[in-house]
């Protein structure tokens, strides 16, 4: 783990609510693994809000990274209102991340709203890796999707939407049809009842594909010592930020 001040270098628009934001910051941006985390004090005097906000790593570039989130609060609020050359406070990688196969594989990545974000950092990893990647994105509405040109060009992207309004209606878990069978792993990250639909759906298919999820939990710290992470597993209590955000899906769904 590494504490820096990271520079802003730019914010620009996701989707609706949502922004990506580019950081400079060489020690940050060093030994990521897809699906880890990043703690960022949110405020200038780093008092209000107290505790730093994690974030997924959206994306890595030599000494730059970005983030990509929805602004939910005072915290996200104040960081995709900052201009660039504003200075940071973050700490991390922290978190254990998804582990692609070694061998060339037919990857399927699920997100649910801003639980895509860590989704892209891995299809670029896995794209250079060799491996075929679709990426399923689940949103309220067109309005609330990241836009196909984020995505790697190999890329298969596919969109589902609760109105109807881009892709066939309802929830990302309900149009996984051919792409389950077709995938040798399934790596997802959205909220909670998500999960539990994709574990419901996967666990009827006869497959062996591991899936890996990776957790959303307020996490306080960021590296075990608050307890403000913990989930309730069917091996014990875990804490989301030391011992994930990295779970396998059947684990705890």
């Amino acid at each position: 783990m590494e504490i820096d001040d990271a520079v802003i270098l730019e914010t620009r628009p996701a989707w609706d609510g949502a922004w990506i934001t580019w950081f400079h910051s060489p020690a940050l941006a060093r030994s990521v693994q897809p699906g880890q985390f990043v703690m960022v004090h949110c405020s200038a005097e780093r008092t209000d809000p107290l505790f730093a906000r994690a974030f997924s790593y959206y994306r890595v570039e030599g000494d730059r990274f970005a983030l990509c989130y929805a602004v939910v609060g005072r915290g996200t609020r104040w960081l995709s209102e900052r201009p660039p050359g504003t200075v940071v406070r973050a700490y991390g990688p922290l978190g254990h991340g998804l582990r692609l196969p070694d061998a060339p594989s037919n990857l399927l990545l699920i997100g649910g709203g801003a639980g895509i974000a860590p989704l892209v950092d891995t299809a670029y990893r896995a794209v250079a890796a060799g491996h075929h990647v679709v990426a399923m994105m689940g949103a309220r509405s067109a309005a609330h999707l990241l836009p196909a040109s984020e995505w790697p060009r190999e890329v298969e992207y596919v969109v589902v939407t609760e109105d109807g309004s881009a892709g066939p209606k309802g929830y990302v878990t309900e149009h996984l049809g051919k792409y389950q069978e077709w995938a040798n792993r399934i790596y997802a990250c959205g909220p909670n009842p998500m999960f539990q639909a994709l574990a419901d759906v996967l666990r009827g298919n006869g497959r062996r594909q591991s899936p890996e999820i990776l957790m959303e939990e307020n996490m306080p710290c960021g590296w075990g010592m608050c307890y403000g992470c913990a989930i309730f597993t069917k091996r014990g209590v875990r804490l989301c930020c030391k011992d994930g955000p990295r779970f396998n899906l059947f684990d705890v769904f």
